[in-house]
């Protein structure tokens, strides 16, 4: 009897669970999926969850061995692609024939001195969980969606909360004058106080300091600007960019390691006009989907069908009533179609309900 052939998912975020439900479906595969969490939760809700609401909480290897899909809690140190085998935390090790690592993204707060030791990033259930409670005044750092949404949710749910939200750049900017103008005036009709255009140089135990030299006292401090990825790929030897992310070919597989792929925040995937695909849910899924259909194609010896991606649009929540969806061009830029208030809000709930059925095996 023929050995099943074992394919190795490395994370069970949104771009590992897609690729696990993909490959699941190959014939003659046996699927493994490697995540340190016993449960998934969804990371776009985890600014919902800092505001004190239920948020969906699933049993990963109830979730997964209910389609035949194998799973096993651990924390991987590192790959060796030689042997084709996987280190795991507790000195054991784990063999494969085919690799897909999709390990996914954290808080980068290195970057500004203090954040790590005096700002809560909002970038992971381990991170939420962490967060004290809060009381007084709070500063969310990051005009990006992160930011914006934390900030509104917060906002909204705890009134007697003073929420500050600190950018660089104009919260929402990057999106058409109407989603932007939208996002602006109900961060003020919810009482957030947008500091644009100040940028952090420190992170204190009371506080930030500003480059400008203004100082912005905080009982509380929130870290939603920059992300970064584990260190794994960088270690075992993949060919990596400046920010570790895995370099990959338009099958999504390494650059250096052909026989592992590489899926969501973990590579640098070329998108239309050869931009880089940001970090998002938008991109985890289509990636992890694609990546274990172009390896269960080889090994069936077929040529996989050629990457092709667009974006649709961008959503955003306001707190529970209110939101933008942003329609874009293929290449992620503003078109003119923006959805705003309620509608926004329902569709941003269909499209985070949505992701979730379609990560899930």
């Amino acid at each position: 009897m023929t050995e099943a052939h074992r394919i190795v998912v490395l994370g069970a975020g949104y771009a590992g669970l897609s690729a696990a439900k993909r490959a699941a479906r190959a014939r003659g595969a046996r699927v493994t999926v490697v995540d340190a969490r016993a449960e998934w939760i969804e990371r776009v809700r985890l600014h919902q969850a800092l505001a004190g609401q239920s948020i969906p909480h699933r049993d990963l290897a109830e979730m997964l061995e209910r389609k035949g899909i194998e799973f096993i809690r651990g924390r991987v140190l590192d790959i060796d692609p030689a042997a084709r085998r996987v280190r795991l935390e507790g000195e054991w090790s784990l063999a494969y024939d085919s690799l897909i690592l999709a390990l996914g993204s954290f808080a980068d707060t290195g970057a500004v001195p203090g954040a790590t030791e005096y700002a809560y990033p909002v970038a992971t259930p381990e991170d939420v969980a962490r967060v004290p409670a809060l009381s007084g005044r709070v500063a969310v750092v990051g005009g990006g969606s992160t930011g914006i949404e934390t900030a509104a949710e917060l906002a909204e749910s705890r009134p007697e909360l003073e929420i500050h939200l600190v950018s660089s750049e104009e919260p929402g900017g990057w999106l058409s004058p109407k989603a932007h103008n939208h996002i602006r005036a109900a961060l003020d009709r919810l009482g957030v106080c947008v500091h644009a255009g100040a940028k952090v140089a420190a992170v204190t135990a009371t506080g930030l300091e500003l480059v400008d030299g203004a100082e912005l006292p905080a009982e509380t401090v929130l870290w939603t600007t920059g992300f970064a990825v584990p260190e794994v790929a960088a270690r075992s030897g993949l060919a990596v960019n400046a920010r570790g992310r895995v370099l990959v070919d338009p099958e999504l597989r390494s650059l250096s390691h052909p026989e592992i792929y590489v899926a969501g925040d973990s590579a640098v995937v070329a998108g239309p006009a050869e931009r880089a695909l940001r970090m998002s849910c938008a991109t985890a899924l289509p990636t992890g989907k694609f990546a274990a259909a172009a390896l269960t194609a080889r090994l069936a010896g077929k040529e996989p069908a050629p990457w092709k991606f667009r974006y649709h649009f961008q959503c955003l929540s306001l707190g529970r009533r209110d939101g933008v969806i942003q329609f874009v061009h293929a290449d992620d830029t503003p078109a003119r179609t923006v959805l705003t208030g309620r509608a926004g809000a329902w569709f941003k709930e269909q499209i985070v309900s949505g992701a979730v059925k379609l990560a899930r095996p």
